[in-house]
């Protein structure tokens, strides 16, 4: 199949017309330099010009003939035009553009550069990224908008290529050719100076150094995801990006660190509410009462000041029972201080190790040591038996979706991403590949679920054993010997393994979304972290802890995309696209977080107003052209706003704005009264929903009242006696001890049953606006049983005698009387939670 792609999108030509438009005023022509012709070996280009060696070739290079007055402007206009904050004069030609992950953000760049030679002549276009995966994906999407493009732009002769040390004279090609020419590289390729072909003499550039001929073209450079290409304001990578003379710099990415000049801006909400990407909903697998263990995990770590602490998830005891709670812990605390809880006597927090990259802590028990990485836990349930489940429910969420989608032509795909390749695949002593856990659950999961009632359609005539083999595979970074091995990049040998798996991804990236390949399922480590997406990954599993702040985000990007059908034409319905998320963290959390990546990856300030906020509002005067509002009259707005109490001086919603909306209430100086429409409905989106409060919850208290109706704690002999009563008073109190024992001993008898510890099924929908992200639970389903193996016993006479303060005698009685003794083996922390509770 072919993906087709779409000319029109209106977001997708505004990002192209803002870059463009920069260089309105621009004359088009091409500025010309000499290249020398190839020496002989070991001939710098100096020597051939004192031997009077000829010039073979005339170079092509890129010329601004625009002053840096006009540049400014444009800048300007096109920031008015975009609503984005003015950022003055520009010192750099750095300019910024910020779209959402599965936007088309790779499309529109390439696209750019067409416009860019078709409006104004330039000609040459270095494409820099961060990784190996990332270059695979361009070169994979400039091979497959060939005739796109050619098709667009009347086949205009264009080249392009992936940057190798070993092929210099491509180099050459680029500065001599009049045509349009872009080059792809990492930054790695470039960085390097000591050790880098770029920067050395070479035969097959005419004796010149490679980085000299690119500078002379004055390339228009091409930045994907910058914030890891800089390497910081001081970075290496930033020094290399200048070194090729560029003349000017696009950065493309979701997540800025440093924004220069924004142009254009589609941001993750934006793109949520307009429908460009899937919407997102979460299955959270949760284990509720499972506290009979001492449990610990590692959650973060942190080096403020040189005070060392680490975040540490314990089962805490509390007035409404355990609870799983996050605490701050440091070398030394005893964790039953800290939990409350008898449990975990003799279990210490030892060192915590705060290095970036390598973080763990130490957790002392009786029995010795145990280390602690980021999401790792200690005393936890068996982990293989909750990861079952979340591979089962991601079987079905599949299995779900191909129902509804086979006879729309889209194919459904589902992604896992794990802990390690030895949980997917493994090696046995003669290099044979066996297979590890992961790959024998999903095979035992997925033949179960071919033959439930439901799913039969999908599998009529198939041979399933030979289905289940071809429904899935893994994608990690190839050694030398054919094996797979964890992904990284960090270093030569590491990035020629990642170079392989990316390969294969890449050339497979169309296929997989055909019918014709059986592959459906697929299991990686980080090799699909970040430049490889498909649109039609509609689960993503999460086998192992999100561990990053940007984690989340970043699996998420793999299947935002819209998807496409077999006929490689995108699907734009709603009902269609949804990216279902299945982990073990809680929706709540996983709303809250995400909403703290997205402020913190793109600088949106959710429930902020700020004062450029309304320069874009189209104002039309008479029978003229609609202009924008301006700056300057967005500024008059604000401040008109944050006088009458609505926003504070950060600009931050208040409760007052959120009425005035509720009620249709807001006041507007006279004369933005026309424009009340697009100002009201942009404080909506900004100001965020509504309190609204369950109304099965409320609940009407009547208060006493006298004979003459008057409420009873207004009157004065009530008064009197809160001054007689409210001093404090000491009671003896008598009591049948027989009757005390029967009594409880009946209401222990009565009390609710007994739960094993079990795997909780929630399902919401995440919600993404300006106000913030939120969750909305849409289903919850039944309860899955889990086997927390030998469970330890505590002393339950002490545990009680605590609790209650009876008598161990009486103890023993009312728990031998009441016949629930059986129920302490089966959950022993809470029966005592329950029996203190009936007692009491």
């Amino acid at each position: 199949m072919r993906l087709h792609f779409e000319a029109d999108l209106d977001y997708q030509r505004d990002a192209i017309d803002a870059v463009c438009d920069l260089f309105r005023g621009q004359e088009s022509y091409r500025g010309d330099f000499s290249v020398l012709a190839n020496a002989a070996p070991g001939t710098t280009a100096a020597a051939q010009g004192s031997l009077g060696f000829a010039v073979s070739e005339q170079g092509v290079g890129n010329r601004l003939s625009l002053t840096e007055d006009a540049l400014a402007r444009n800048l300007a206009d096109v920031q008015l035009r975009g609503g984005l904050p003015p950022s003055g004069l520009p010192g750099s030609r750095d300019f910024t553009v910020e779209m959402e992950t599965g936007t088309g953000k790779t499309y529109v760049y390439l696209r750019t550069i067409f416009e860019l030679n078709r409006r104004y002549g330039f000609t040459k276009f270095v494409i820099v990224v961060p990784s190996i995966a990332i270059k695979e994906g361009v070169h994979k999407t400039l091979a497959i908008t060939e005739d796109h493009f050619r098709a667009l732009y009347a086949g205009v002769p264009y080249d392009y290529f992936l940057y190798d040390s070993a092929k210099l004279g491509q180099v050459r090609h680029f500065a001599a050719s009049a045509a349009i020419q872009i080059m792809v590289m990492t930054v790695a390729a470039i960085n390097k100076r000591e050790v880098n072909n770029l920067y050395k003499d070479s035969e097959k550039t005419g004796g010149e150094k490679p980085i000299d001929l690119i500078r002379a073209t004055r390339p228009i450079v091409i930045v994907d995801e910058p914030q890891s290409v800089d390497g910081g304001l001081e970075g290496r990578g930033r020094e290399a990006l200048a070194a090729m003379d560029p003349l000017c710099t696009l950065r493309y990415s979701a997540t800025h660190v440093d924004r220069h000049h924004m142009v254009y801006r589609l941001d993750a909400v934006d793109a949520y509410e307009r429908k460009l990407v899937k919407q997102i909903e979460i299955a959270s697998a949760i284990v509720e009462d499972a506290h009979n263990k001492p449990y610990v995990r590692l959650v973060g770590v942190s080096n403020r000041r040189g005070s060392i602490s680490a975040r540490v998830e314990l089962d805490v005891a509390t007035s409404a029972g355990v609870k799983r709670q996050i605490v701050s812990a440091t070398d030394g605390d005893d964790l039953e201080r800290l939990t409350k809880r008898a449990l975990y006597a003799g279990l210490r927090i030892g060192e915590v190790h705060a290095v970036k990259g390598a973080e763990y802590v130490e957790l002392r028990h009786p029995e010795g040591e145990a280390f602690l990485s980021l999401g790792e836990a200690f005393g936890d349930i068996d982990t293989l038996a909750v990861q079952r489940e979340m591979i089962r429910r991601t079987i079905r969420e599949h299995l779900d979706k191909e129902l509804r989608l086979a006879e729309r032509g889209v194919k459904v795909l589902s992604l896992f991403f794990v802990d390690s390749v030895e949980r997917y695949r493994r090696y046995d002593e003669n290099g044979m590949p066996v297979k590890g856990d992961y790959a024998l659950i999903f095979e035992e999961e997925y033949a179960r679920a071919a033959r439930v009632p439901a799913y039969r359609a999908l599998f009529d005539g198939v041979d399933i054993a030979r289905e289940v083999e071809r429904a899935h595979n893994g994608y990690f970074s190839i050694d030398r010997k054919g094996g797979w091995t964890d992904t990284s990049e960090s270093s030569a040998a590491a990035r020629e393994n990642a170079e392989r798996a990316y390969g294969l991804i890449m050339r497979e990236k169309e296929a997989l979304l055909s019918f014709d390949t059986p592959l459906k399922f697929i299991f990686s480590h980080s090799a699909l972290k970040e430049g490889w997406d498909n649109p039609n990954v509609f689960q993503i599993c999460t086998l192992r802890d999100i561990q990053t702040e940007r984690e989340r985000r970043q699996t998420l990007g793999r299947g935002l995309r819209l998807a496409v059908d077999q006929d490689g034409e995108r699907v734009r319905d709603p009902g269609v696209n949804t990216l279902t998320v299945i982990a073990t963290e809680r929706y709540e959390s996983f709303a809250e977080n995400l909403q703290k990546e997205i402020e913190a990856d793109t600088g949106i300030r959710f429930g902020i107003v700020e004062e450029h906020q309304f320069a874009a509002l189209p104002v039309q005067e008479g029978d003229g052209p609609a202009h924008a509002l301006g700056i300057e009259l967005s500024r008059v707005l604000w401040t008109h706003l944050h006088e009458q109490g609505y926003v504070d001086a950060q600009g931050k919603v208040l409760d007052r704005l959120k009425d005035a909306l509720r009620q249709s209430a807001l006041v507007l100086p006279e004369a933005f009264e026309t424009l009340r429409a697009p100002i009201v409905a942009t404080l909506r989106k900004l100001s965020g929903r509504f309190a609204v409060r369950n109304a099965d919850e409320r609940r009407a208290i009547a208060l006493r009242r006298d004979a003459s109706g008057k409420a009873v704690v207004f009157g004065d002999d009530f008064r009197a006696l809160w001054d007689r009563i409210r001093h404090r008073t000491v009671y003896s109190v008598e009591f049948d001890n027989a009757k005390l024992v029967r009594d409880c001993t009946a209401a222990l008898r009565d009390a609710p049953e007994i739960a094993r510890a079990r795997l909780q099924w929630r399902k919401a929908e995440i919600d993404i606006g300006k106000a913030g992200v939120e969750a909305i639970e849409v289903a919850g389903a039944g309860t899955v049983l889990i086997d927390e193996g030998e469970l330890p016993l505590p002393d339950l006479l002490t545990e009680l005698q605590d609790r209650t303060q009876l008598t161990r005698r009486s103890l023993a009685t009312i728990l031998a009387d009441s016949g629930r003794l059986d129920d302490f083996r089966v959950n022993p922390q809470q029966f005592i939670a329950l029996a203190a509770d009936a007692i009491n």
